[in-house]
């Protein structure tokens, strides 16, 4: 259980902080720079969420998927080290359940005809902004993953790998099932 009875602490003053395992680094080190851009990646969900209100399955898969943000913060805030007691992980199954989430979606969806610009309903823009985020965090995990010395769960690498894959999906699903997605026209300003 998670007590917060003071939000300022003045630990970080000095330009670290603390790991879910008490280990103190720099605040611009790459592993906080990863559960910092999941942070981010929520955050925008949540501003998505503001849009599917009249949504209630999407706005359910987005529920859903912010708290699993919070585990893979978790993961990613107590690197996992031999000997040391199991924290909280991303597992399988919740990679799973967001491919069924996918194919939930994209079952009423057309084929495209051309890449999608953002834009369109507020929702679709806004889960863009989303995906790009998650993007971004997904490219953060695997450099650190890339460091030896600095464990990354690969459940936690392909969730945020189908995410963004969830994210493009929603996105036109909240363009009335892509009827009102924002095509690209390749050269159209010429």
């Amino acid at each position: 259980m998670v007590v917060l009875n003071r939000i300022y602490t003045k630990t970080g003053d000095d330009g670290t902080t603390a790991l879910g395992s008490g280990e103190r680094r720099p605040k611009y080190d790459l592993r906080i720079e990863a559960y910092g851009t999941v942070d981010e990646t929520n955050a925008a969900i949540g501003v998505v969420r503001l849009h599917t209100r009249d949504a209630p399955e999407l706005d359910a898969m987005l529920g859903r998927i912010q708290n699993d943000l919070f585990d893979l913060g978790a993961d990613l805030a107590v690197p996992e080290r031999e000997g040391k007691a199991e924290r909280l992980r991303v597992v399988a199954s919740q990679v799973e359940r967001l491919e069924r989430d996918i194919d939930a979606l994209n079952d009423k969806l057309a084929p495209l005809t051309s890449f999608v610009l953002p834009g369109g309903t507020p929702a679709a823009a806004y889960l863009h902004v989303a995906r790009t985020i998650c993007r971004r965090a997904e490219r953060v995990m695997v450099e650190l993953a890339a460091r030896p010395e600095e464990p990354v769960g690969p459940a936690g690498i392909q969730y945020m790998n189908r995410l963004s894959d969830f994210l493009f999906v929603a996105s036109r699903a909240s363009n009335d099932d892509g009827a009102g997605d924002v095509l690209w026209v390749p050269g159209q300003n010429r």
